[in-house]
C-alpha cells in the first residue's frame, strides 16, 4: 500500500495489508483484528475486508 495522508485516500474496502499499515501492525495482527467480534468486518467468500467509513468510524470510538 502507498503513503497516504488523509482517510479519503484510502480504498473503499480495505483488506488485512491494508489495515496493517493503516495502524502500523503486523499483518498478523491485522487479521487477529478482522476475527474480533466488534470489528467491521466483511465476509465476502473467504475474503474478509473493512469498508472504509466503518474503519474510520471504529478508529474514532476507539480513541475516545
Amino acid at each position: 500500500m502507498k503513503q497516504m495522508n488523509s482517510y479519503e485516500e484510502l480504498p473503499l474496502t480495505l483488506c488485512a495489508e491494508d489495515v496493517a499499515a493503516v495502524l502500523g501492525i503486523s499483518r498478523t495482527n491485522a487479521y487477529a483484528l478482522l476475527h474480533q467480534e466488534d470489528f467491521p468486518t466483511l465476509h465476502i467468500g473467504k475474503r474478509l475486508l473493512v469498508p472504509r467509513d466503518k474503519f474510520i468510524q471504529w478508529i474514532n470510538d476507539s480513541t475516545k
